[in-house]
């Protein structure tokens, strides 16, 4: 997913197939030229923002002396994040996977309650907060709209925009929306995105219903303060729905 995130405005592009093929940079701004599935299209943004990846920072640390096996730079684990020298454990972002600080964090937690207690417990990556500390923020948990549909769920999707929400009027920040996932079989939540005010702290409530196997009516049911931003959570999981009460 595509986002250009201006003084203007949010536009959120879903298209699979986006070939970048032009960066120019403009007095006051930085302009991109892209084909979006064939169609050629200009984005245009304050600044913009090149990640290109990592790679694990395992060298001259002694590996070469053991058993251990690397992949990609990355060194290789199981599911409590033992190594192939079993007394051996690696975590974080030398292991690859979910480069987070969160994600590094709970992955110690299984890899210490493994060597004390020999419980064995798991990890599940859909189960993960993904932050973007940008303006507006961004921050999601679980599955997207195309990949739930990939995995052949069928789905219903509920979205309230913050412009809805008497905090975010106050706040001057109306721009963006939350966007809740279910599944239309269960009614179970397979995903929450949010792009807004304070997204990256409200993510933990949906991170939560995920853990719990939550359905939005039961997000619903769950009484929030008004005013708040979490009140976008309540909607949006009315209208899931097409209950959204006050837009």
């Amino acid at each position: 997913m595509t986002k250009q995130l201006t003084k203007r405005g949010i536009e959120v592009i879903t298209q699979a197939e986006i070939l970048q093929q032009s960066i120019k940079t403009l007095e006051n701004s930085v302009q991109i030229t892209a084909k979006v599935n064939g169609e050629e299209r200009q984005f245009e943004a304050d600044k913009m923002l090149i990640s290109i990846g990592r790679i694990g920072n395992i060298e001259n640390v002694g590996l070469e002396n053991t058993e251990i096996e690397i992949e990609s730079s990355f060194i290789r684990v199981n599911d409590v994040y033992q190594t192939k020298e079993k007394h051996i454990y690696a975590i974080g972002d030398c292991i690859g996977g979910l480069q987070l600080a969160h994600v590094a964090s709970r992955e110690g937690i299984i890899a210490v309650e493994h060597i004390a207690t020999g419980e064995r417990k798991t990890f599940n990556s859909l189960h993960v907060p993904r932050c973007i500390y940008a303006y507006p923020e961004v921050a999601s948990v679980g599955l997207t709209e195309q990949s739930a549909k990939d995995l052949g769920y069928d789905i219903k999707v509920g979205t309230f925009p913050f412009k809805g929400i008497g905090k975010a009027v106050v706040y001057g920040e109306q721009e963006g929306f939350v966007k809740m996932i279910a599944d239309r079989e269960n009614d179970d939540l397979l995903g929450v995105h949010i792009i807004g005010p304070h997204a990256t702290d409200m993510i933990s409530e949906s991170a939560l219903a995920m853990l719990l196997n939550a359905t939005p009516w039961e997000i619903s049911e769950t009484i929030h303060p008004h005013p708040s931003l979490s009140e976008s959570l309540f909607e949006a999981a009315l209208a899931v729905d097409s209950k959204a009460l006050h837009f």
